[in-house]
């Protein structure tokens, strides 16, 4: 299937596995907080017939566009929305789709925006610097490449991207600046730091941390986990999908937190906060994708999943 010049063939990830963890039940109504080409989205509508329901968020309008057109057998039952999921208590109550019996995000990079010419998301192709899920944000990969100082680089590539080669990388950057392109950035890192046998590329980790900071990611998650949280109605689930250490961080304190009834200082004696436990654990440890799905689906070889449920 082909829409806009664009063919759908990201892989979902940890199909059965993100099913189990929302505990998808026939007529039940799921948020897919990460669109993207659709796929989780079909298998959630698939396994909640008959009369499940899924509102689709994605901050991109094309995988919007080409979510929309592979799911069209399922009509009224699937709704597409060009959103952010930090915007996600408003776009439900928005459509009224408020209480839902489960919410899933799968943080991600997809396939589409990876292999999409003029993004710049990948470091194998001269594509302008851009980075942006959406063309109405403001800040793109070449403001931050050509315009942060070389100390506010190099702590943005540690920070973010947990590079510990963060100041050679951004001495190299500021020195070919201005670069235009994403494989001219990948080839700059690379000359700075050789990858002599290294299992991903040199610029991976940079990349990363300009993605997240173009894109705001981290904020956004910490945002719409939030308002997730919310919309669940008793026994809802939430679950997330993370790549990098970042992400999974958030999510583990986050379901730390919300499952818990106190968050009073270690050793206060007696508890004055108000904070009563919203979730309860679903997995104890993150599930990982299994041996035969890396082999088959290699960019899903980092996710991590976790899940919580509404109490």
């Amino acid at each position: 299937m082909i829409l806009m010049g664009l063919e759908t063939r990201h892989i979902p990830v940890m199909v059965p596995e993100c099913l189990d963890a929302l505990a998808v039940q026939p007529g039940g109504r799921y948020i897919d907080a990460t669109a993207g080409e659709g796929g989780h989205s079909d298998a959630i509508l698939r396994a909640s017939e008959p009369g499940g329901q899924v509102l689709a968020l994605d901050a991109d309008p094309e995988a919007v566009a080409v979510a929309k057109n592979r799911l069209t057998e399922f009509g009224d039952a699937f709704l597409a929305v060009n959103a952010n999921f930090r915007d996600l208590r408003v776009t439900a109550l928005r459509h009224d789709f408020v209480p839902v019996h489960g919410i899933l995000f799968d943080l991600g990079v997809s396939s589409l925006q990876l292999d999409r010419e003029a993004r710049g998301f990948s470091f194998r192709r001269p594509d302008p610097l851009d980075m942006r899920f959406s063309i109405d944000q403001r800040v793109s990969a070449s403001d931050i490449v050509n315009g942060y100082t070389q100390q506010e680089l190099a702590d943005l590539i540690f920070n973010l991207g947990e590079e510990r080669a963060s100041r050679r990388i951004a001495a190299a950057i500021v020195h070919n600046r201005p670069i235009q392109t994403s494989l001219e950035l990948a080839n700059v890192i690379e000359r700075a730091i050789p990858r002599r046998g290294a299992r991903i590329h040199p610029a991976t980790r940079t990349f990363q941390a300009i993605r997240i900071a173009v894109n705001d990611e981290l904020s956004s998650l910490e945002t719409a986990l939030q308002q997730a949280t919310s919309l669940l109605g008793h026994g809802g689930r939430i679950a997330v999908m993370s790549y990098h250490s970042l992400e999974d961080r958030i999510v583990k304190n986050f379901f730390r937190k919300e499952s818990t009834d106190c968050i009073c200082s270690p050793g206060t004696p007696i508890c004055t906060c108000d904070h009563r436990a919203t979730l309860k654990m679903v997995t104890k440890k993150p599930v990982s994708p299994s041996e035969a799905e890396v082999e088959s689906n290699p960019r899903s070889r980092s996710a991590k999943l976790r899940a919580a449920e509404r109490i």
